[in-house]
């Protein structure tokens, strides 16, 4: 079963394939250009690099959202295009638990913070230390102030681990304001990996969760800056 992975949920524009549970390539980027220029380029490169064609592919999964508005809509028109051609079923990942399974194994409470600008994160906690075959959700995926994670955290009481773009923003509070030991997810494994992608994927398809390329849409938990401002607009 091979799986082709996609993550430009964030800065980073990753994409991987695995075989079963074998990661046959990976390739990242987390450097300037835009995700419009980088996404096809890196699919078609590790492709060639794994003499693997589209036609053999069995999956494609996706880092569905919450994200940059940008990068998801690019992510979700690769994703279609690549599904109806090969006519083969997508699986929706959601973006926190695809970085939170970056963490696989670990004994802490895991938790996933992406910059959603305004002082605010998408975010959720996970724990990956247990025998199912998905991180198990303490707190789903959401949008809100960094303030009210670190008080979820608190109230909580669990060492915790924290990954994700948001943390170079946000690294100062969260040390200042958590009640419970922290640290932080290194560089190899702190940002988004289309293999964790890929490998929850896998899972998802195993367990019937996927769809039709036609009937994938992101995840957004929030209005886009211009849907605010016409909302504003029309007041």
């Amino acid at each position: 079963m091979k799986v082709l992975g996609i993550d430009s949920s964030g800065m980073t524009a990753t994409v991987a394939i695995i075989e079963d549970d074998k990661l046959i390539s990976e390739f990242s980027v987390n450097h300037k250009r835009t995700h419009s220029e980088t996404l096809m380029p890196m699919i078609d490169e590790i492709m060639k690099a794994s003499e693997i064609t589209p036609e053999d592919l069995d999956v494609i999964a996706i880092a569905a959202g919450p994200g940059s508005f940008t990068g998801l809509r690019i992510g979700a028109a690769t994703v279609k295009g690549f599904g109806l051609a090969l006519d083969i079923p997508v699986a929706a990942v959601p973006t926190l638990e695809g970085l939170a399974m970056n963490l696989w194994g670990s004994d802490k409470l895991v938790c996933p913070i992406m910059d959603a600008r305004r002082n605010q994160v998408y975010t959720g906690l996970y724990h990956v230390n247990t025998e199912a075959e998905l991180p198990e959700a303490v707190l789903d995926q959401t949008a809100c102030d960094i303030e009210e994670i670190i008080e979820k955290i608190n109230t909580l009481g669990e060492p915790v681990i924290f990954l994700g773009d948001g943390v170079a923003q946000f690294r100062d509070i969260i040390e200042e304001k958590a009640a419970v030991s922290v640290s932080f997810a290194p560089a190899m494994s702190g940002l988004q990996r289309a293999a964790s992608v890929a490998s929850l994927g896998l899972r998802y398809h195993k367990a019937g969760k996927t769809v039709n390329a036609d009937d994938f849409t992101p995840v957004y938990l929030r209005p886009s800056q211009a849907e605010r401002v016409r909302a504003e607009e029309t007041k």
